[in-house]
This record gives structure tokens, C-alpha cells and sequence, in this order.
């Protein structure tokens, strides 16, 4: 056998990065590695290998690539949060927090096609020379470079129109946010406009919740009690508007939009994320 136990075991962590970025999804990574183990352990016999954790990493993203082909056959879109079983939500999240994985690249990476996503993955994220991921995608090295440079221009930040009218002003949607994520009222009412106003769909809310709050003290008191939801927000694009967007474990939830006027927030307005939902990059991606 040409990998060992103890050569999969010390590949194993980097297996499950690689895994995890490709499909998005903790369980799945799992499942990914341990199909590329046993195809390793039922290996005919052949030489040692000289660079096992390079070996195995080939074996999983293949693995990895098989699964995103067959995705695409049955025609799946990207899973949103509430479709995610809770259980597997948290672990991807865990993931996210413990590796501290970019949000905004795991919504966006749905974005791309099985090799454009693969290449990405590989290259700029694992620094894979592309000599080992033409092997993968059983293309060659020209092509599996133009696969990493197309999924880069689909990551690349959206272009903005800097005098588009009715732009909030992003200073104080962030100083906002980032009180929010704390739970700071006081920061929050600060900021917030004494006659504005919480628009929320009740499908985001608790049962009997309401869905328009008004009045700084009110909303900033409501927002602290959901700041864990608020941790697990990013700055994206969606359908063209700049907003945060909630996505717990990378999966998207709910989008979170905030307008403002004379260096106040006047309305938040939140809904649930649609499976239609065009998410572009807002600033260049932290990788990992």
C-alpha cells in the first residue's frame, strides 16, 4: 500500500481544509476524505510515494470534484441556511470560527463552476502547483491556470458606482454593525435615529415577534437579543445593493440592509435570503 495510517492520519487535517473549501460543507469534507482514504487503502501496490500529504490531496480534491460534477448534473443550487439540518450548520460554522475561514468567500465560491472552484481552491488558497491540479481536473497546465484566473475575476469585487443617489453611508452602517455584533445598546442608540424604523419578514422572527419596530432604544434593545445571528454576518453585495449578509457555517440566511440620512441609521430591513439572490464580492476577499 502506498500511504500508511499514520501518513493519512497527519494528511488528514489539511485533507478536511481542502475538502471543506471545495464543497462547503463539514459533513461532505468528511465523507470526501474518507472516500479518498479508502481508495489510498485499496490501492494496488506500487512504489512508496515520496510526498504523501501531495498524494492524498489529489486523490481528495478528485473526490471533491466528482461531487461538485454531480451536483451540477442534478442541477442543485447552493443550500441556504434554513435548508442546512442544524446539526451540520453548526459544525460548518464551527469550521468557519476555527480556521477563520472568510464568510463572504464560502457564499461566493458557490458561484463558481466545479474546475473554476477546484483551481481556486487548489492554487490560491493551498498554493497546489498547477502541474498537480491539471492532473486533477485531467486537463493541462494552460487550462487548469485559465480555470484559477476565470474564478478569480468571478470573486473579484463588483464594481460600484460611487455617485449612485441614496447610498447609505458605509461609516456608519459599519460603526452600526460592529456595536450590533457586541450587543452594545448604547453604541447602537447612538447611532441609530430616534423615529427609525426595524422592517423584519416573519419567517426571521420568534413566533409572535414584530415585524416593525421603531424608535432607537427599541430597536437597538431587540438587535442585541439576535447579536449571536449578527456574528455570523458579512459585507457582500446582493443583486447589486451593498448590504450584510447573515451566513451561519458560509450558508446564507438573510440579508440585512440599513439606509441612512444626515450620519444616522434611519431603517434596517432584513429578510430572508433567496435562492435567486445575486451575492458579488463588496471589498477583495480575505482568502482564508
Amino acid at each position: 500500500m502506498p500511504i500508511t495510517v499514520e501518513e493519512f492520519e497527519t494528511a488528514r487535517p489539511r485533507l478536511l481544509s481542502v475538502a471543506h473549501r471545495m464543497l462547503g460543507s463539514a459533513q461532505d469534507a468528511q465523507d470526501a476524505v474518507q472516500t479518498a482514504w479508502v481508495r489510498a487503502a485499496t490501492a494496488r501496490s506500487s512504489p512508496q510515494v515520496e510526498n504523501p500529504s501531495a498524494w492524498l490531496t489529489t486523490v481528495t480534491a478528485r473526490v471533491c470534484l466528482d461531487e461538485l460534477r454531480a451536483r451540477r448534473r442534478r442541477a442543485e443550487a447552493p443550500l441556504l441556511a434554513d435548508a442546512v439540518p442544524a446539526a451540520d450548520l453548526a459544525a460548518d460554522e464551527a469550521v468557519l470560527r476555527a480556521e477563520d475561514v472568510s464568510r463572504a468567500l464560502m457564499v461566493l465560491l458557490d458561484r463558481l463552476a466545479p474546475p473554476q472552484r477546484v483551481a481556486y481552491v487548489l492554487h490560491d488558497l493551498f498554493s497546489t502547483p498547477f502541474d498537480r491540479i491539471a492532473e486533477v481536473l485531467g486537463t493541462t497546465v494552460p487550462s487548469a491556470k485559465q480555470h484559477a484566473s476565470r474564478a478569480r475575476r468571478r470573486l473579484a469585487p463588483a464594481r460600484q458606482s460611487v455617485e449612485e443617489p441614496g447610498r447609505a453611508d458605509q461609516r456608519i452602517v459599519d460603526a452600526f454593525m460592529a456595536a450590533a455584533r457586541t450587543g452594545d445598546t448604547r453604541g447602537m442608540i447612538q447611532l441609530l435615529a430616534p423615529d427609525s424604523v426595524r422592517d423584519a419578514e416573519a419567517a426571521l422572527l420568534p413566533h409572535g415577534g414584530r415585524t416593525t419596530v421603531t424608535g432607537a432604544a427599541d430597536i437597538a434593545a431587540e438587535t442585541a437579543r439576535f447579536r449571536d445571528r449578527i456574528r455570523a454576518s458579512c459585507r457582500l453585495t446582493v443583486n447589486g445593493r451593498p448590504m450584510y449578509v447573515i451566513a451561519p457555517g458560509g450558508h446564507p440566511f438573510a440579508t440585512i440592509e440599513i439606509s441612512t440620512a444626515g450620519g444616522q441609521v434611519t431603517r434596517v430591513t432584513l429578510r430572508p435570503a433567496q435562492a435567486d439572490d445575486r451575492f458579488d464580492a463588496l471589498e477583495p476577499l480575505k482568502a482564508l
